[in-house]
């Protein structure tokens, strides 16, 4: 089987697989991890934002400035980093600046955490037509239609969001992977509805889209108790389908956020024990690439 380009961040540098396989930035954890037009960005131990452009090397873009960072979207309108006590960062020349309109979504003030810590920007996402979507832990999910002018809760906090994610190919469509299922909006994410049906638990930390399916990560807890991925296909069947051939019965931790990428058919997951699987047929069927590698925390397609 060919490995098609990936990024895999880890606690100990970006592996990179595929026709140019190697080890960049060692020693270095990488926190998260995206790429547009080519260029790469990487949030490294938390608190810089990298940059690689295409055939070139990683430079120092940014620093978040004693804030922690917890993922990266480089998208239309601009580059932005979400940080822990749920700010948003957008990148201004060398200078990372706090997107002020993000400081006043409604319902703020109810953001909070289940172990009582404050919560942070978990995951952000840009659809088809440039609306930006940003999962507040817990705070559910916030739109933005203007380029990050402005912004506006979109769900009930209470469906503890870890992932959210704009279907790459159609803008009405946007996903949620919460503790009570996976979330889908048909319109845009003005309105949620969750589907469960076919899942062993509920407890879901990672979502992407391949082909025509969608794949989850679901546990039974933030503890990653039998943990498992599954396919859902939208315009099918409406129940969840375990994937099972080439992987573990269950995974022995959570396939955390932005550790399960697709693009196309082919879909990659990295796991805690350093772990990688790849699958070209939309997660019908998986082989281990990679074993041994140091904790993988991001993975993506290059």
């Amino acid at each position: 089987m060919n490995t098609p380009p990936l990024l895999i961040g880890t606690g100990g540098g970006v592996f990179r697989l595929g026709d140019e396989a190697g080890r960049e930035l060692p020693d270095r954890v990488i926190s998260a991890l995206a790429l547009r037009e080519g260029t790469a960005w990487s949030l490294l131990d938390g608190r810089e934002l990298w940059r690689q452009e295409r055939g070139g090397g990683w430079e120092l873009v940014a620093a978040t400035e004693g804030r922690k960072a917890t993922c990266v979207l480089p998208g239309s309108s601009g580059v932005f980093v979400g940080t822990d006590e749920a700010h948003l960062l957008r990148l201004r020349g060398k200078t990372l600046e706090p997107v002020e309109s993000f400081e006043q979504i409604e319902g703020r003030k109810e953001w909070f955490t289940p172990w009582g810590g404050p919560p942070a920007t978990r995951s952000l996402t840009e659809g088809p037509t440039g609306t930006l979507f940003a999962n507040i832990h817990v705070g559910g999910v916030a739109r933005s239609t203007d380029g990050g002018k402005s912004w506006r809760a979109t769900m009930n906090i209470g469906a503890d969001v870890h992932q959210v994610l704009a279907h790459p190919g159609d803008a009405s469509i946007v996903l949620a992977a919460a503790a009570i299922g996976l979330g889908i909006s048909n319109d845009g994410g003005e309105r949620w509805t969750f589907r469960r049906a076919g899942l062993h638990a509920t407890y879901q930390r990672a979502v992407a889209v391949s082909g025509s399916r969608v794949l989850v990560s679901s546990s039974r807890s933030e503890r990653g108790r039998q943990a498992a991925v599954y396919r859902l296909d939208l315009g099918k069947r409406p129940h969840f389908e375990k994937c099972e051939r080439g992987l573990p019965t269950w995974f022995s931790d959570n396939v955390d956020t932005y550790c399960l990428a697709a693009q196309g058919d082919d879909a990659v997951i990295g796991d805690a024990n350093g772990s990688l699987y790849l699958s070209r047929d939309g997660g019908e069927s998986w082989v281990l690439l990679e074993r041994d590698l140091p904790r993988i925390r991001c993975v993506a397609f290059a």
